[in-house]
C-alpha cells in the first residue's frame, strides 16, 4: 500500500427523493467529508410495488460516500437511525469495499 493510501469503503445509502442532504448532514456530523447525490427512480413491474408490506415510491435518491474503513460503522448506523425503513425517508444503507483509489485525499470537514 501506498503511503498515502488509505483502507475505503464506499456506504450506499437509498432513500426517498428529497431526504439526500439530510443524509449528507448526518454523515458530515459523523466524520465524512462529501459525497454524491444522484437521482433515481425504481423500477419493477405490479409485484415489485411492495416490498415486505410496504409501498415503494419510484423517485428516489442515492447517495455515494467515499469514507476511511474506521469510520464507516458510525456513518452507518447515524444514517440508518434517522432515515431507516421506518422513517419517511424509507431507506437502507450498505457499503462496499473499496479496492484501490487515486488522487484521492482525505481532508477532515470544517464548518
Amino acid at each position: 500500500m501506498e503511503e498515502n493510501q488509505v483502507n475505503c469503503s464506499m456506504v450506499v445509502v437509498v432513500v426517498n427523493k428529497g431526504f439526500a442532504g439530510d443524509v449528507m448532514d448526518v454523515a458530515r456530523a459523523n466524520g465524512a467529508t462529501g459525497g454524491t447525490i444522484l437521482s433515481g427512480r425504481g423500477t419493477g413491474g405490479e409485484k415489485a410495488k411492495t416490498f415486505f408490506k410496504l409501498s415503494l415510491q419510484e423517485e428516489k435518491e442515492v447517495v455515494l460516500i467515499l469514507v476511511k474503513e474506521e469510520i464507516r460503522a458510525e456513518i452507518m448506523k447515524a444514517i440508518g437511525r434517522e432515515f431507516g425503513m421506518d422513517s419517511a425517508g424509507h431507506g437502507i444503507v450498505f457499503s462496499l469495499p473499496v479496492e484501490e483509489t487515486f488522487g484521492l485525499t482525505f481532508v477532515p470537514f470544517e464548518e
